[in-house]
C-alpha cells in the first residue's frame, strides 16, 4: 500500500501499525535473498515501536500521515544503537552513539525504521554492486542494476517491501534509481533537508531526499523530513510554463525513453500546460565542474582511510578516490567559480519557465557488470552515460524529481525528471503528481 492508503486504513482502524510492520517484515525475508535490498533488519525494534504507534493513536495521539507507517533508511543515515555502514568494510560494526537531523524528524513524524538499505560503497557509484554487501538487484529484472548510490531503497519501495526509503543524492543518486526501479525520488534544493548526522561525500553537492511509489507519497515524506506542507489536492497546471530543452537533454537517448519523456510532454500540453522550447547552458560543462568538484570532496572525506586502509575499499572506488588526490587546489578553486556563474547563467531560464522536462537517465537498467553501453549510436562508459543528465542540477543546487513515465518493451522502467527553481519543490511536485494522475503508470509492479 502507499502511505496515503495505509495512512487511511489505520485511523480506519482496518489495519494496525504492527500489522503493517509484520506484514512488511515477512516481505523482506521474502524478497532479500533475491534482491539483496537490505543491510540491516531491525525486527524487534520495528515491532516494539509499531505497538507504541498503534498505542497513541487509540490514546488520541496523532503524530500525522506518516503515524506507523514502515520505512527504511539508506545506511548511510546515522541511526542511535543501529549500525551504519555506509556499504563500507571500514563502517561494518560501526554503531552511531546519535541519531541524524532525518532519522529524528522522521521518528517525531511516527514512522516505524525497519532496517537499513543497501548501496554503492560510501555512496560513490551508479550500480550499487557493493564488493562487501553484495550487489543490489533490480525488481523488474534481477539480471539489472537498480541504479545507485541509493539502491536498496529503490529496489525495496519498487518490490512494494515498503512505500518509503530515504535517499542521498550527490550525482544522481535518489534519481538514478528511481528511473530504473519505477518510482518517484525526489532531490530537494541543496540545503533544504538537513544532512547532519549523514556520511558525507561531497559537502558541496550532497543531498537528503525521499523514495516513495507515488509523487503524494513523495510531498508527505518530503514535509515530514524538514521541508514545507504541499497541497496536492489540486493539480490544475493549466497555463503553467514547461521548458523542453533543444539542445543536450535530448541528444545521444535510447529510442524508447525519448518516445515516453516526449508522450509526457504531450500529457503536459493537454492538461493546459505550455510548452516552451528553451536552450539550456553548457551542461557539459557543468558536469565537468560536478566530476572536478565531487573528486576532491570525496578524497578529502576519505583520504585517511584511503591512506590507512586501502585494501578495505572496492576496486572502483578506490580508482576514483585516487583520482582525486590528482585535483590540483586551483582546480577546485576555479570549478567553485564557475559554478557560480552557470549558476547565474541557468537562472535566468526561471523567468521563462516554470519547470523543466528532461529524461532523468538516457537508457534503461544495464545488465550487472555492464561497464559500457550504446546510447544513440555512440559507446559510452556506463557511469558517465547514466550521471550525463543529472550531475550539472547538484552543481546547481535546483530540486529535481523523477517521476515513472513509460516502460520499453521489455518491461522496464523509463524515468521523466522535471526540474524547478531554487525551493520550488510544490511545483515541481504538482506537476509530476498531474502527469501520474493521467497516466497508468504507477499502478504497474514487477
Amino acid at each position: 500500500m502507499t502511505i496515503l492508503k495505509s495512512a487511511d486504513a489505520l485511523r480506519a482502524k482496518k489495519v494496525s501499525s504492527l500489522e503493517l510492520t509484520n506484514d512488511t517484515l515477512e516481505k523482506i525475508g521474502r524478497e532479500n535473498p533475491r534482491l539483496n535490498a537490505f543491510i540491516t533488519v531491525t525486527a524487534d525494534v520495528a515491532r516494539a515501536r509499531a505497538s507504541a504507534m498503534d498505542a497513541e493513536l487509540a490514546h488520541g495521539v496523532d503524530r500525522g500521515p506518516l503515524h506507523g507507517i514502515p520505512f527504511a533508511h539508506k545506511d548511510i543515515v546515522y541511526t542511535k544503537g543501529v549500525r551504519t555502514t555506509g556499504g563500507m568494510k571500514i563502517f561494518e560494526n560501526f554503531v552511531p552513539d546519535h541519531d541524524a537531523d532525518i532519522a529524528i524528524s522522521l521518528e517525531r513524524a511516527g514512522t516505524v525504521m525497519v532496517g537499513k538499505t543497501n548501496l554503492h560503497e560510501c555512496a560513490y557509484g551508479i550500480t550499487s554492486t557493493n564488493p562487501h554487501f553484495g550487489a543490489v538487484r533490480n525488481p523488474w529484472d534481477t539480471d539489472r542494476i537498480p541504479g545507485g548510490s541509493s539502491g536498496g531503497s529503490g529496489a525495496a519501495v519498487a518490490a512494494g517491501i515498503l512505500p518509503l526509503a530515504t535517499g542521498t543524492d550527490t550525482g544522481g543518486s535518489i534519481r538514478i534509481p528511481a528511473s530504473f526501479c519505477g518510482i518517484t525520488g525526489l532531490k530537494p534544493t541543496f540545503g533544504r533537508i538537513s544532512k547532519r548526522g549523514v556520511m558525507p561525500l561531497g559537502w558541496t553537492m550532497d543531498h537528503m531526499g525521499p523514495m516513495t511509489k507515488t509523487v503524494r507519497d513523495c510531498a508527505l515524506a518530503f514535509h515530514a523530513m524538514g521541508g514545507p506542507s504541499t497541497d496536492l489536492s489540486s493539480t490544475d497546471i493549466r497555463g503553467l510554463r514547461i521548458g523542453l530543452p533543444l539542445n543536450y537533454y535530448f541528444d545521444r537517448l535510447d529510442l524508447e525513453v525519448s518516445e515516453s519523456v516526449r508522450t509526457a510532454v504531450q500529457t503536459a500540453a493537454a492538461l493546459g500546460a505550455r510548452i516552451i522550447d528553451i536552450k539550456v547552458p553548457d551542461i557539459d560543462a557543468l558536469n565537468v565542474i560536478g566530476r572536478v568538484l565531487l573528486l576532491a570532496e570525496a578524497t578529502t572525506v576519505h583520504l585517511e582511510n584511503l591512506l590507512t586502509r586501502r585494501a578495505d575499499f572496492g576496486s572502483d572506488v578506490v580508482t576514483l578516490l585516487d583520482q582525486g588526490r590528482l585535483i590540483r587546489g586551483s582546480d577546485y578553486v576555479d570549478a567553485q567559480r564557475l559554478r557560480r556563474i552557470y549558476i547565474r547563467e541557468f537562472s535566468k531560464l526561471w523567468s521563462e519557465v516554470d519547470c523543466i522536462f528532461t529524461p532523468t537517465t538516457p537508457t534503461p537498467a544495464p545488465k550487472i557488470g555492464q561497464t559500457t553501453m550504446n546510447v544513440g549510436g555512440v559507446d559510452e562508459d556506463t557511469r558517465l552515460a547514466t550521471t550525463r543528465l543529472m550531475r550539472a542540477i547538484n552543481v546547481l543546487g535546483i530540486p529535481a524529481l523523477s517521476i515513472p513515465c513509460g516502460f520499453t518493451k521489455s518491461g522496464l522502467p523509463i524515468g521523466l525528471q522535471i526540474l524547478g527553481a531554487p525551493r520550488a519543490e510544490e511545483t515541481i511536485l504538482r506537476v509530476g503528481a498531474a502527469i501520474e494522475d493521467a497516466t497508468s503508470v504507477v499502478g504497474r509492479r514487477p
